[in-house]
């Protein structure tokens, strides 16, 4: 008799067992079709973006390459509106009109091109280099610039060399761009550096100097890391305000476009670095790259 009511309880505990599963079941499954909707949805998504990521560059470039010729155009009628027979003060009107307007056409020939450069796919190419030996390139190839905006341009190499798996090029162009703004954040405010740099020029009782100053060094709070210091003496920033400027097209300068910092720190983490500041309103800033050093 065991046997014989065996089968048949078992296939009503199996019943049983799939009544009460059967909640659970169908809730599982409407999560799974949430899920699969969900990811559905957000591959949708990123095909929009990169859809919209296409027309935005093709855009740009369909409207800087007419802005190029807008400027040329500028400048050949500056030229020949000085063989024109005008009155002084008519001709010097004229030409600040033309002027004006050719400034406004390569300030948006630079969004532009910040945008593409912001906006592209960064491709690093990482290959042994000594961070010395860049620092140095690009001090002399800044240092007109730097001489220009009255700024004294100092650098302070490591000890050795410091060798790096970097891309060149990428490398000294996000270097490049902290340069720039520590360059244009000096031409606000003229103060002393916090960072215990001396001025270039301590003697004098008159002026406060603005530097720009390139430091590297093994880092301290790191193993195999070198780290790049770009200090400079300009206003410093708001505490509450560092969080933000490497936000795209964050920017307390007028005229700027808020996208050097924000691709500095995209070239920087690409070479898995990163980008820390340190600064005290008027005293100037520290912009550290760290870097992984070979």
């Amino acid at each position: 008799m065991d046997l014989m009511w065996s089968a048949p309880s078992f296939l009503f505990g199996i019943l049983v067992g799939l009544a009460l599963a059967a909640p659970v079941i169908v809730l599982l499954t409407r999560k799974a079709a949430r899920r699969v909707r969900e990811a559905e949805r957000r591959a949708r998504g990123s095909q929009r973006l990169a859809e919209i990521g296409m027309l935005t560059g093709g855009l740009a470039h369909e409207i800087k390459n007419p802005l190029s010729t807008i400027g040329l155009n500028a400048q050949l009628l500056v030229e020949e509106i000085q063989d024109l027979d005008l009155q002084e003060d008519e001709r010097g009107r004229v030409i600040r009109r033309i002027e004006s307007l050719r400034r406004e056409t390569d300030r948006l020939r630079d969004i532009l091109t910040d945008f593409l450069q912001f906006a592209g796919r960064v491709r690093i190419d990482p290959q042994p280099a000594d961070i010395n030996e860049i620092i140095d390139e690009l001090a002399d190839f800044y240092l007109a610039q730097a001489t220009q905006a009255g700024v004294t341009l100092r650098v302070q190499p490591a000890e050795q060399p410091v060798l790096a798996s970097v891309d060149r090029t990428l490398i000294k162009q996000a270097i490049l761009n902290l340069m720039i703004n520590a360059t244009q954040a000096m031409s606000e405010i003229n103060n002393q550096s916090a960072f215990g740099v001396p001025s270039a020029d301590s003697d004098s009782k008159a002026n406060n100097s603005m530097e720009l100053i390139l430091r590297v060094e093994p880092a301290s709070d790191r193993e195999n890391s070198v780290q790049i210091h770009i200090i400079d003496t300009g206003p410093g920033i708001e505490p509450e305000k560092i969080d933000s400027i490497f936000h795209p097209y964050f920017t307390t300068k007028s005229g700027g476009t808020g996208l050097g910092l924000s691709t500095a720190l995209r070239i920087v983490e690409e070479h898995g670095g990163t980008i820390n500041v340190v600064s005290k309103p008027g005293s100037g800033s520290d912009f550290i790259i760290t870097l992984p050093a070979d």
